[in-house]
């Protein structure tokens, strides 16, 4: 029979690794029983489009085309694309459109997309929070939108429903931790909370982010508080 303090060598990070692993094995399970994954996406440059803006770049009542479906519900790419001019004279071409369109235009670009344009000065921020941000000329095919404000650089983030936020014990605003292993492996520490109840769980990314740590070379990946 063994004596003493059992516990005393055990590493406290070992001890919460395992309970993460329980809690994604057992207390995420769905309908079907299968615990839910954590998918790690790349958000490539794009732009949200309003109704108003909508109608200037492609003519009176238009509406977005469908092209293909995103992860997240509800959420689409169309196949209507514009062209962003930057203050150096230098453009960007094809920019895609996301659906559905939003109260307010926005674009989302990686730090090097926004150099490259001329911007020097464009802030990590949540999709949506754009008071105060840079704005842009959006050259469509009917028209030409002055942005006055709406240029951002997404802050990296991740959509889960309510049963997922429990399960790691998050709120919406709250930061969790992403660790990316292999060759080029990172720690984000900032990612930031989303909830809703139609999400999944998914990490979105920028180009320059996923680029840097390699994140489609590994599937060594956790999400954590």
């Amino acid at each position: 029979m063994r004596s003493g303090n059992a516990a005393a060598g055990i590493d406290r990070s070992a001890v919460e690794q395992i309970v993460r692993q329980v809690a994604l094995e057992y207390l995420g399970r769905g309908k079907n029983g299968a615990a839910p994954q954590l998918v790690v996406q790349t958000s490539s440059r794009h732009m949200h489009v309003c109704r108003e803006d909508m109608d200037i770049l492609f003519g009176p009542g238009t509406e977005l085309t469908f092209d293909r479906p995103l992860y997240q519900e509800g959420n689409f790419a169309a196949k209507e694309m514009v062209t962003i001019a930057g203050p150096r004279g230098r453009v960007i071409s094809n920019l895609r459109i996301l659906g559905p369109m939003r109260k307010q235009s926005q674009i989302e670009l990686a730090f090097t997309d926004a150099i490259m344009l001329g911007f020097t000065d464009i802030p990590v921020r949540l999709s949506g929070d754009i008071k105060g941000t840079p704005g842009a000329i959006i050259i469509g095919p009917k028209g030409v939108v002055e942005l006055k404000e709406g240029l951002i650089r997404a802050a990296i983030h991740v959509h889960m429903n309510p049963a997922e936020a429990a399960q790691f014990g998050v709120a919406k605003g709250d930061v969790m931790k992403l660790r990316i292993g292999g060759a080029a492996g990172v720690t984000f520490n900032n990612v930031h909370v989303r909830i809703d109840p139609t999400s999944k769980l998914n990490v979105h990314m920028d180009t320059d982010e996923a680029n840097a740590c390699g994140a489609h070379l590994t599937k060594d990946i956790e999400l954590f508080k």
